[in-house]
């Protein structure tokens, strides 16, 4: 009853595991990316990391070296995120 079949490369369940591995790798910084431009209202970054799929490259280069908020801690220091 189902016809579909995967491309050939993705034929074996190692293959099929590592793509779900990238596709998970993918969703989690973006997420993280997207929710932290948003919430420092980067909007072109928003669009910008909502737009291109780079496989998390561009959204741990946005969050590691583009972003600089500062976070208050309970004890009312500051430090970087």
């Amino acid at each position: 009853m189902n016809n579909f079949q995967f491309p050939i490369m993705l034929n074996t369940p190692q293959a099929q595991f590592g793509f779900v591995l990238l596709i998970i790798w993918s969703l989690v910084w973006k997420g993280m990316a997207l929710w932290r431009s948003a919430r420092n209202g980067k909007n072109k970054w928003f669009f910008v990391l909502l737009i291109f799929n780079t496989l998390g490259i561009l959204e741990i280069i946005y969050l590691l070296f583009i972003d600089k908020t500062t976070v208050k801690t309970v004890d009312n220091t500051s430090k970087k995120v």
